[in-house]
């Protein structure tokens, strides 16, 4: 749990600095560094999409993961998880936030009661928004799931791997909180079950994971990077919560191809 620990951390604190130089940033920089976040998390994502063996394991894993995360609703249960914490601490921004990319059909228009009412569903808006993206960014990718559960069974490696994890999300942390505010600050409530979760699992189970299917999974991970980035290059707004289901199903595809004897991957 080291290593869990340390990634929250570093994304408090560097929420926190994000936070203290928000205000002093233009809506034009916080636009552009949420743009250049957006290009960033693109090229992870097509990098760690090129680790499959066989495309069809990603195409079945990101269509069946979709179904099931329609049916369930994951992006609405995180959206009314965010909303929730945003009401309970009642947060309060005395200054209209700062356009964003995924926030642009928002608007203050109108007198009195009508212009106070879109501050506050600004307000409500923008925590959710900074609070899911910054959520999915953090806890999407290989360095999560076998970080964590290396983390788990007290592997050395799996520590190294979450450090170089925390200071990356330390420094995506600050950019978000920038732009996004509050929000992201609250996203370590998602580390902190996510990771914990499979550390957890990972020392009750030990590493139970094959190449292959460290690869599926990395390769299914590549893709949702890709689809959040268009959120953040504000091309697109995919659910991309409703595909996490997929990181699982990657991987027992490959168990399952393995115990049936059908070789998935072309020589």
């Amino acid at each position: 749990m080291g290593g869990t620990i340390l990634n929250v951390l570093t994304v408090a604190v560097g929420s926190l600095l994000g936070l203290l130089i928000g205000n002093r940033l233009s809506a034009k920089i916080q636009e552009s560094v949420v743009t250049g976040l957006g290009l960033v998390t693109l090229f992870v994502g097509i990098s760690n999409a090129g680790q499959t063996g066989n495309v069809i394991i990603p195409l079945l894993s990101i269509a069946t993961g979709a179904m099931i995360g329609e049916l369930l609703d994951i992006q609405g249960a995180l959206e009314r998880f965010g909303g929730w914490l945003q009401a309970r601490l009642a947060v309060s921004q005395p200054h209209p936030p700062a356009p964003s990319p995924t926030l642009r059909g928002l608007r203050t228009n109108g007198e009195g009661g009508q212009k106070q009412d879109m501050v506050g569903s600004d307000a409500r808006a923008r925590f959710i928004t900074g609070f899911v993206t910054a959520s999915l960014v953090f806890c999407i990718g290989p360095l999560t799931f076998v970080g964590s559960m290396q983390d788990g069974m007290g592997l050395a490696i799996g520590f190294q791997q979450l450090a170089i994890k925390s200071v990356l999300d330390g420094f995506a942390a600050m950019a978000f909180a920038a732009s996004f505010g509050v929000g992201v600050a609250f996203s370590i409530v998602t580390v902190l079950v996510l990771q914990g979760g499979l550390a957890l699992a990972g020392g009750l189970l030990g590493n139970f994971m094959s190449t292959p299917m460290i690869n599926e999974m990395t390769a299914v991970g590549g893709l949702l990077l890709v689809g959040l980035s268009l959120a953040l290059l504000g091309i697109k707004q995919p659910r991309m919560a409703n595909f996490l289901p997929a990181l699982v199903i990657a991987p027992l595809l490959v168990a399952l191809a393995g115990a049936l004897g059908i070789n998935i991957y072309p020589l």
